[in-house]
């Protein structure tokens, strides 16, 4: 989660975002990757885009609610030292309707 809120520059759940859609923010951004939107960050390079892609994708694995989709920290550490291009998407986060 420390990721997401990395990433996002804001805290995970936000009741009090403009659009209900965004309130959870692993939902959202779920949808956007899965969507093939990029996730728009202020002033980032197109590298800086790239790593945020990957720190989001790894970010949604590790809060996947079954332990057992849940990668080791030495898978962590593989993708966030690889390309983001060789990381699966990961399944809906937990809280998706």
């Amino acid at each position: 989660m420390l990721l997401m809120e990395m990433v996002g520059r804001r805290k995970n759940l936000n009741a009090t975002i403009e659009k209900s859609s965004q309130i959870y923010f692993p939902t959202w951004v779920s949808e956007q990757l899965s969507d093939g939107k990029d996730i728009e960050i202020e002033d980032a390079t197109e590298e800086e885009k790239k790593t945020i892609k990957k720190m989001i994708m790894v970010a949604l694995w590790c809060i996947q609610l079954k332990p057992s989709e849940r990668p080791s920290m030495s898978k962590v550490v593989e993708m966030l030292e690889g390309e983001t291009e060789g990381i699966q998407m990961p399944p809906k986060p937990f809280l998706y309707p």
